[in-house]
């Protein structure tokens, strides 16, 4: 008599490769929220980078796929549970996380835009191209976003480094005020992203990930 299904333990053949693959995926899926989850303001700096090492360590201690494919999983359990807690605590505008994430991707890729036509409109052909935080706040000022903050003028221009990595996002140099500034050379900026066709999720090295 057979045994009904899900009673026998089947044996199930599945090549390393594919679980690989399987483990690659799992390992973006984590990238993915904690790239969220740092975005919303969840976690970040110190303690972001802690679960990060925490999730690479499961991936380097012995064992097989499956079992670091289940602590990875663990650990995307517990990051979508700070993103729940998160958004219960706040106020009970639901659209008010995913609004600070667009208007931060918004500013950069306006700072990106200027930044192409400044080149292309620029008689003498550069050899640098600059744009410190103030020139930054007047463009937003002036394209209607009203008044923009420092802070959040900042975070746009880290966020524009970062969609385009050939920018470098620093103090302006001997500015006793510190003014943070976005520059590049002109022949490194010919190729710019493409908004139309690039993910929002896309990044640059620098940024903290998880990796097999």
């Amino acid at each position: 008599m057979q045994e009904p299904f899900g009673l026998a333990d089947a044996v199930l053949e599945i090549p390393a490769s594919e679980l690989e693959m399987v483990l690659k995926e799992a390992v973006d899926f984590f990238n993915q929220i904690a790239a969220l989850v740092e975005e919303a303001g969840i976690l970040r700096g110190r303690e972001l980078s802690r679960w990060i090492a925490r999730a690479s360590a499961s991936l380097k201690a012995p064992g097989s796929h499956i079992e670091k494919l289940m602590l990875i999983f663990a650990y995307i359990r517990q990051l979508l549970g700070k993103l729940r807690d998160a958004l219960k605590a706040r106020p009970h505008d639901g659209g008010e996380v995913v609004q600070v994430v667009s208007k931060i991707q918004a500013r950069a890729i306006q700072i990106i835009e200027y930044l192409k036509v400044t080149i292309q409109d620029d008689p003498l052909r550069r050899k640098e191209i600059a744009l410190d935080s103030q020139q930054a706040r007047i463009l937003f000022a002036g394209s209607g976003g009203g008044y923009v903050s420092r802070k959040e003028t900042i975070r746009a221009m880290k966020r524009a480094e970062a969609l385009w990595p050939a920018l470098r996002c620093g103090h302006r140099p001997g500015d006793g005020r510190q003014t943070m500034r976005l520059t590049g050379k002109v022949e490194e900026l010919q190729d710019s992203p493409d908004f139309a066709l690039c993910s929002t999720w896309q990044r640059s090295g620098r940024r903290a990930a998880l990796s097999l």
